[in-house]
């Protein structure tokens, strides 16, 4: 009697669990089009993949007023701004599976007698937003970049175009 509540048990974890995978594809489906846009000072707006690639950059009309240096900030910052968006968009698509993941028994619950095998699981430190040279304490990144270790450089500019060997 009880190898057959076995079975029935693991008839609808294996249902369930094809269901899941069925759920994937279809998230997976949904996320390759998501997109996100973000909008900074009207300066900017930037336009990300689920990936986070920026897709489509355009400028707005105060644009034509400002400094090189304020537009690359506000695409910088709405780049930014656009893959927050967009990995929460993904985040909520994941969020049935994760929440039907946790209503599954786990094995321990199937087979008597396994230990559960838990290791802890790693956790990816945040990554910068800070870019390259800025002050690692200025997470607007409004620092100037410097350079230390270069070298002045003068090409060779040779003949040119009114040398005769042409």
């Amino acid at each position: 009697m009880t190898n057959e509540y076995a079975k029935a048990d693991l008839a609808n974890v294996l249902e369930e669990v094809q269901e899941q995978f069925r759920a994937i594809a279809e998230i997976q489906q949904a996320r390759a089009q998501l997109t996100a846009s973000a909008t900074v000072r009207k300066l900017a707006t930037v336009t990300v993949n689920a990936n986070g690639t920026v897709i489509d950059t355009r400028f707005g009309p105060h644009a034509e007023d400002a400094s090189l240096n304020d537009i690359a900030k506000a695409v910088t910052e709405a780049a930014q701004q656009a893959v927050t968006e967009v990995n929460k968009l993904g985040l909520e698509l994941m969020a049935p599976v994760q929440e039907r993941q946790a209503r599954l028994p786990k094995l321990t619950d199937l087979l008597e007698g396994f230990a559960e095998i838990k290791p802890p699981a790693p956790v990816a430190p945040p990554v910068t937003m800070v870019p390259p040279g800025a002050d690692a304490d200025d997470e607007t990144g409004s620092a100037a970049m410097e350079f230390s270790n270069v070298e002045a450089y003068a090409p060779d500019r040779g003949p040119g175009l009114t040398d005769t060997s042409w």
